[in-house]
């Protein structure tokens, strides 16, 4: 199947490298260079530009005839359906929905496709050549009926940037607690894979580990001192973790419920200090 993306940011480069490691024909074409000036010669053709961009550039490409016939048309964008793109279908086979649920950080680095997870939306042809693509890579294509894609891209982006945030404050503890700035991020980065492995294999709330889950409010205490005195700016969110922690903890039932609450009495009052 021949691909064309049209975008080529950190998505956009990133699938363009990852077809053309499978073995796929993909052209890649950067935004800031405009609409091509001709047909584009491709079975599937990959939108990855700003979401706010989208109508606009379907309705030029439609005006300019830029699809053949028998091509399909998708976008990357996490929180829109596929009907930004209406203006193409009637001069395509189809139109969908295709995002991955995947971090990409950087135009020059391609994170693992393999086992990840892309949703797709839209017209049937779109759909299935979509999933075709999906497959290639590695990926699961998915589709979830009635999907509030608002929700579904915020928790993409809960999870994602949101781990990238605790462990930047994670490396900054590191380096304040004497490992090397340039090692602590190696220190964290298979700690953070083997998290997702347990979430995805064992779901929750089996996949939480460590103090709170063992009810261990001398740990928790311990913990919240290091980082009050080397990295003051992290409590905040120290204390959201434990708090969230809570929930799975109890479902667990693997520590004393007066362990738990020891842990939540902790982190209230020193969050109700915070807040003060």
């Amino acid at each position: 199947m021949r691909v064309f993306i049209l975008g080529a940011g950190k998505v956009g480069a990133g699938l363009a490298r990852a077809i053309r490691s499978a073995g796929w024909p993909v052209t890649l074409r950067a935004m800031r260079r405009g609409l091509p000036s001709r047909a584009i010669a491709a079975d599937l053709v990959v939108l990855a530009i700003r979401e706010r961009q989208l109508a606009e550039v379907a309705t030029a490409m439609a005006r300019a005839a830029l699809l053949p016939r028998r091509c399909v048309c998708v976008h990357v964008a996490g929180s829109l359906d596929a009907e930004p793109l209406a203006a193409l279908r009637p001069v395509c086979a189809g139109v969908a929905q295709m995002h991955p649920m995947i971090s990409f950080a950087s135009t020059g680095r391609t994170p693992s496709l393999v086992r990840g997870n892309v949703h797709i939306q839209g017209d049937p042809a779109a759909v299935r050549r979509a999933g075709a693509l999906a497959r290639k890579l590695g990926m699961t294509p998915r589709t979830f009926p009635g999907l509030d894609t608002i929700g579904y891209h915020a928790a993409a982006g809960l999870v994602a940037n949101g781990a990238a945030a605790l462990a930047a404050a994670g490396t900054e503890l590191l380096v304040r607690s004497g490992v090397p700035a340039g090692q602590a991020p190696r220190l964290l980065g298979p700690l953070l894979r083997s998290v997702a492995e347990n979430v995805e294999a064992l779901g929750f709330p089996q996949s939480l580990t460590g103090p709170v889950r063992r009810g261990d409010a001398a740990a928790v205490a311990k913990h919240l001192d290091a980082l009050r005195q080397r990295v003051p700016s992290a409590v905040p969110m120290f204390l959201a973790s434990g708090l969230a922690q809570l929930p799975l903890a109890r479902a667990l039932s693997d520590a004393p419920a007066e362990g738990l609450d020891a842990v939540e009495g902790l982190l209230r009052r020193a969050l109700a200090t915070e807040s003060s």
